[in-house]
């Protein structure tokens, strides 16, 4: 039906309304000045209809004509309407034509992926006293977080991986002295800030930095989603901005190639010298989106381009970008990942970075660049694609060290009880730990790795764990009590395939009741992280006590890090605190 002709039919039943109703006034002068009033409305409606111009969404009544009898109208929702006495009536109704705002999009079904996991146990010493995974220098996991904070939605507790929320700063821990040894291991205890009773062990790893200049020449291939679900602002658009800070570090010894994916893989740059940098930029420019997602054939692309320009001793890498699930093509994650675990073997690694909101696969994107021996990262600002594609890509392009392993013995004389906090999805089983057949993390020129365990010593009374009824065993007589515990670390240099091993005893004299700064913001770091999975694993901390700590333990902050971190966790407490005198929830 037009619009016209519904103009028309509603006017035509108001009028019949109005004639039909009772009204204050009787006699002919009322009758007259009732006739004048209708035929002045019967002409405006009849215009109205006329108009080719008009577009009427809806018609707005208003005036004081009522039934004196009318006392009480139920809205359609059930609740009574009452109006209020009516005043003296009027004789003329005014009409105005509203226009409905414009109906919104419905609102995309959220499909976001991730991994579900549980926090690492803790482990009774006597039964378990060793501890072993593989690094992790991935930092996805906290700027995604950080989106949807700012974005005030509250975080799914699977979005939050401990480890990631660690290392994504930075804590000055002691670089090597000596490039024969790629990193140097240092350690620090003190009390757990939550639980006096019990402590903290910071593990650090420090790998040697290297110039930029120094480099070795390097292979890239931008793996670019270019499907139709990247048009918003934070995906595509972001994307280009961010590879466009890359393209003036690139050099005259380096190759860049662009491969796409949507509905089919295509090549936009062949194999490019580095310091072509405006070409390179005119072909990000020219990316648009549309179409479905075949990530599988644009990562067969990618890496066949990778061998065309393959450079030995140099850097092999293709980096992935993208948004989302790859929904045609290869959809399979475990022929993914065996894709991408074949061409790391022949020296080819995969660095894969997140963008955008609604179907962003966390899960997928970590665990192929697990696989592919890289790093996966999430760009939600224009900043952190600097961060990460600029200020730390000697980090992510020069790889120093090889499956680095981390093990730690703990002296069951000394502590009853660890855990090991986030890394959940790196732990190994003991024996791989000399396994150089096992896969596992490296790390780049300059990078951090910073792990913490919480400790519980014996006889403090902070056990966790109930004491046995049977088989409870004891300490052998004697046990040395001088040690804490015994850190091992297993490395290989870039093509060799022989581990090497560092060891660090962590004596019982270390513990300090003055931590450094690194230390408590660490600290605070996976406390936030563990409130936001529920807060469980702290006792009774809260977001205030967050947030104290790091901000007194800041330090220097010259990108502003740390001092956005004690706004996140205040936004984060706002979104995700219940407050003390809210009612009680059935079941909890």
């Amino acid at each position: 039906m037009s619009h016209r002709l519904t103009v028309t039919l509603l006017a035509a039943a108001l009028l019949s309304a109005c004639q039909s109703s009772p009204t204050a006034q009787h006699g002919p002068e009322a009758e007259a000045a009732t006739a004048a009033a209708d035929a002045q409305l019967t002409h405006q409606a009849a215009a109205a209809a006329r108009s080719e111009q008009a577009t009427l969404d809806s018609i707005v009544v208003t005036g004081t004509r009522l039934h004196r009898g009318q006392a009480k109208a139920v809205m359609p929702t059930g609740h009574v309407y009452a109006p209020p006495a009516p005043p003296a009536p009027v004789m003329a109704m005014e009409y105005r034509v509203a226009h409905a705002p414009l109906a919104q999009p419905a609102t995309p079904a959220n499909t976001e992926k991730y991994a579900e996991r549980d926090d690492n146990p803790v482990k009774r010493t006597l039964d378990e006293p060793v501890s072993t995974f593989s690094v992790d220098v991935d930092t996805g996991s906290y700027s995604n977080v950080r989106r949807m904070l700012r974005e005030g939605q509250r975080p799914p507790a699977d979005a939050v991986r401990a480890e990631e929320f660690i290392n994504y700063f930075r804590y000055g821990h002691a670089a090597p002295t000596d490039r024969s040894h790629p990193f140097n291991v240092t350690t620090e205890l003190a009390p757990a800030p939550w639980n006096a009773k019990r402590q903290l062990l910071m593990v650090g790893i420090k790998g040697y930095d290297v110039p930029k200049a120094t480099l070795p020449p390097a292979n890239l291939v931008f793996l670019l989603d270019t499907s139709g679900s990247m048009e918003s602002p934070d995906k595509l658009p972001l994307l280009r901005q961010s590879f466009a800070q890359l393209v003036p570090q690139l050099r005259r010894q380096d190759r860049v190639s662009i491969v796409v994916y949507a509905g089919s893989a295509g090549l936009v740059l062949p194999p490019t010298p580095g310091d072509r940098h405006e070409e390179i930029l005119a072909a990000l420019d020219r990316l648009q989106a549309g179409g479905s997602t075949n990530g599988g054939d644009g990562i067969r692309l990618a890496y066949a381009m990778a061998k065309q320009a393959f450079v030995k001793e140099g850097v092999n890498r293709v980096i992935l970008a993208t948004d989302g699930d790859f929904n045609v093509g290869t959809v399979s994650q475990d022929a993914l990942e065996t894709m991408v675990a074949d061409q790391r073997r022949s020296g080819i690694a995969l660095t894969t970075l997140g963008f955008g909101t609604g179907n962003y696969n966390d899960a997928l994107a970590e665990k192929l660049a697990d696989v592919g021996d890289g790093n996966h990262a999430y760009i939600d600002t224009l900043q952190e694609g600097r961060k990460v594609l600029v200020d730390e890509m000697q980090s992510t392009l020069l790889t120093i060290a090889r499956d680095v392993k981390i093990q730690v013995e703990f002296n069951p004389a000394v502590v009853s009880e660890y855990r090991l906090i986030g890394y959940e999805n790196r732990v190994l089983a003991n024996e791989d730990f000399a396994n150089d057949k096992v896969d596992a993390g490296d790390i780049g020129a300059g990078h951090e790795v910073t792990a913490l365990y919480e400790i519980t010593p014996v006889g403090s009374g902070a056990d966790r764990l109930p004491a046995l009824r049977y088989g409870d065993r004891q300490v052998a007589a004697g046990a040395p009590t001088d040690e804490v515990a015994h850190v091992r670390l297993r490395y290989k240099l870039p093509g060799q395939d022989s581990s090497r091993l560092i060891e660090a005893p962590v004596a019982r004299t270390s513990l300090t009741t003055q931590p450094s700064d690194a230390f408590r913001f660490a600290s605070a770091v996976a406390a936030y992280a563990d409130l936001l999975r529920g807060g469980q694993r702290i006792d009774a901390w809260d977001w205030r006590d967050v947030a104290r700590t790091a901000r007194q333990a800041g330090g220097r902050d010259p990108h502003g890090l740390k001092a956005e971190f004690i706004e996140l966790v205040d936004q984060a407490r706002r979104l995700v605190a219940v407050p003390a005198d809210a009612p009680a929830i059935a079941g909890e």
